[in-house]
């Protein structure tokens, strides 16, 4: 802190700090403290949106989802202990019907189920159950991913559980504890399965191509996403400083390992704004 206000330093001092309560011990964590340290632990420079965007990326050589927001006129208290995400207003799902954005049944008998977000599971499920309802019958299906930008796990699950059946999905690691991923019970859809992808597929949007990808279950098309395997909590670092760090990370039962840094790579990458139509073409 200077007499001008926060500076750099101060701001990864914190930054550290919160790492070291949140995210689970191991070299990754260690990479990412060192880094920032070594980097910003002397840097007397004011907190600006400059600065705080090259905290930011400096963060994402060793976390993807690790997101830093400036906030010139914030005047909220920084957290002293981390709150979790608020609640989701029912009536904004229901006006978006859970980002199910379209389901389509094309000419050739192909059901185009496009998620651009995936909302908390309670709200969720009954827009994702209309939406497979609709594709009982079809030749195939192509879920459309390329917008999404992730949500809830449990959504994944679900969403999982109607394309596989009743299966393990993966770990969730935290610094103290683990939490298994099961599919939930209930009927589930055979047909052959595309998965389009995009550079703005994202968190939990990329964990539902990865894990019915890891199972051969879908071919995947378009292009490889940003690899952010992360799961995240919001913090207020500073009133003009809010941040979403990593918490824990994600193991798929059947890989054993992850998409962070890596992404989901397309079994037939293309650019995305053919993805579609390639699907439709390898599906005829």
């Amino acid at each position: 802190m200077t007499d001008d206000g926060p500076t750099l330093a101060g701001l990864v001092a914190l930054l550290t700090a919160w790492l070291d309560r949140l995210m689970p011990a191991g070299t990754r964590q260690a990479a990412l403290v060192a880094a920032l340290t070594a980097r910003f632990g002397a840097d007397a420079s004011p907190v600006t949106a400059q600065g705080v965007a090259a905290v930011e990326s400096e963060a994402r050589r060793h976390s993807r989802h690790l997101a830093l927001y400036h906030e010139p006129s914030g005047a909220l208290p920084p957290d002293t202990e981390s709150r979790g995400w608020p609640p989701m207003d029912p009536a904004v799902v229901r006006a978006r019907a859970a980002h199910v954005t379209r389901v389509e049944r094309r000419s050739g008998g192909a059901c185009v189920i496009r998620l651009t977000d995936l909302d908390p599971v309670d709200l969720a499920e009954p827009y994702v159950e209309a939406a497979f309802a609709l594709a009982e019958g079809a030749t195939r299906i192509v879920l459309d991913l390329r917008d999404n930008g992730g949500g809830d796990p449990a959504t994944v699950a679900l969403i999982c559980g109607r394309l596989l059946g009743v299966t393990e999905l993966s770990t969730v690691v935290y610094r103290d504890r683990e939490h298994r991923w099961t599919t939930p019970a209930g009927r589930w859809l055979r047909q052959p399965l595309d998965v389009l992808v995009s550079a703005r597929t994202f968190s939990s949007g990329e964990a539902l191509a990865y894990h019915l990808q890891s199972r051969g279950r879908a071919m995947v098309y378009g292009e490889t996403t940003p690899g952010a395997a992360d799961h995240v909590t919001p913090i207020r670092l500073l009133p003009t400083v809010r941040a979403e760090l990593p918490e824990a990370f994600v193991v798929d039962t059947v890989s054993g390992t992850n998409w962070e840094g890596v992404g989901v790579v397309p079994d037939l990458p293309c650019p995305e704004t053919q993805a579609l139509n390639h699907a439709l073409e390898a599906g005829r």
